[in-house]
């Protein structure tokens, strides 16, 4: 169904069209009763008399209201137009991630803030029980201002609870009433091993897709691109991403091992949840990064440890700041190299100097972790000598 401007569908008077994609065309809107502008998303009729499309195309209205997250797509309204579903959506400023992937690779920090923040929209989904299952540039949106918004849960599905809700949950299913075994949904390219042989996603299916979206943004190459979805998906369940490009775009060591544990053939090897893979994006800059400052409350549910672990190190840096604040002023200023592979941060030395705590990525995981360095000589000459040599070697970390 194509409609022209000035059609109403209830309140909502088209304006133009906005795009088409594969669960319906998408126009610009006003809703004449709050007078602001919005997305209208349409079902084609030859859509709507497929009983499945037009499960699916439902189901993402309750998929999508059930979440409210400021980088999932916010949906305001459903209903019916002349035998056609419509759902109603925020209006959105910018371009697809794709637009911008066609471009060329996404600098590095600039891709750890998005990562970041399609992280935590996923983890926000995933708390719920939903797994979106066609996570893709296509199905990602960049605003104007560095804003990220996952797209269109049109395959998305609820999550088995647990293997006894097994029998009931069917009935949950966002695809279809009964989920065939072997039934394969998704994009060739961003699926997971398990989606290609058509077994249960689940929220490690979307960190393997974002994984490949990672490297895309990284490297400006797909990770798994074939000549034909046959081809690819071969791929996927056999072979390992090329290594990034050293002299083109340079990636730190961190971020390939954060990649490539996403892109973990085995669902068990990979990051278990997407709230830890934030965490250890953001923990690659040493910051906290600009979009981690625009994280609702969910971000409190970081593990217990890790935000111990922080807590330990700024417990360590006040100290240390109060003992030279009340010193008398040094002659001149000490400057440490910290030869580490991988970030470091939240660094900080005890009082006495004997005594050094950081947060580094794990060399194997890449997880951020706490590394407590103890028995420093006290000597300023030999200090920094030790801490070069242990950095760069033999780390302990904190029990």
């Amino acid at each position: 169904m194509s409609l022209t401007s000035g059609t109403k569908l209830g309140p909502y008077e088209i304006q133009s069209p906005l795009g088409a994609g594969g669960m319906g065309e998408v126009y610009r809107a006003l809703d004449t009763r709050l007078g602001r502008e919005v997305a209208v998303k349409i079902l084609p009729e030859s859509f709507a008399r497929d009983g499945d499309r037009l499960h699916r195309f439902e189901q993402e209205a309750r998929a999508v209201a059930a979440l409210n997250h400021p980088n999932i797509l916010a949906l305001f309204d459903i209903g019916e137009y002349n035998g056609s579903r419509f759902l109603v959506s925020e209006l959105l400023d910018g371009e697809t991630l794709r637009s911008v992937l066609d471009r060329g690779p996404v600098p590095q920090r600039k891709a750890i803030d998005y990562g970041v923040q399609l992280a935590h929209g996923l983890a926000s989904a995933h708390e719920k029980g939903i797994v979106h299952r066609d996570v893709k540039p296509e199905n990602i949106f960049v605003s104007r201002d560095g804003r990220i918004k996952i797209l269109d849960f049109g395959l998305a599905k609820l999550a088995q609870k647990s293997a006894a809700a097994s029998a009931d949950a069917d009935g949950m299913t966002l695809t279809s009433s009964h989920t065939a075994v072997g039934l394969v949904m998704g994009t060739a390219g961003y699926m997971a091993p398990e989606q290609v042989r058509g077994e249960t996603a689940d929220a490690r299916t979307d960190i393997f897709a974002l994984g490949a979206v990672l490297y895309e943004m990284f490297s400006g190459q797909r990770a798994f691109r074939r000549d034909t979805p046959a081809e690819t998906m071969t791929a996927i369940l056999k072979e390992e991403p090329p290594e990034f490009s050293v002299s083109d775009h340079p990636i730190s060591p961190a971020v390939d091992r954060i990649v490539r544990r996403c892109l973990e053939k085995s669902p068990e090897q990979r990051f278990q949840s997407a709230r830890d893979l934030s965490f250890a994006l953001s923990a690659l800059s040493g910051t906290t990064s600009g979009s981690a400052l625009r994280l609702d409350k969910s971000t409190r549910k970081f593990p217990v440890l890790i935000w111990g672990a922080i807590a330990a190190v700024a417990i360590v840096a006040s100290v240390a700041t109060g003992f030279f604040a009340r010193g008398s002023a040094p002659e001149k200023r000490m400057q440490f190299a910290i030869p580490v592979q991988g970030e470091v941060s939240h660094m900080a030395v005890s009082p006495d100097g004997s005594m050094l705590a950081f947060v580094s990525p794990d060399d194997k995981s890449g997880i951020p972790t706490i590394f407590l360095l103890s028995d420093l000589p006290t000597s300023a000459p030999c200090k920094e000598l030790r801490v070069q040599a242990i950095l760069s070697g033999r780390r302990m970390p904190a029990t």
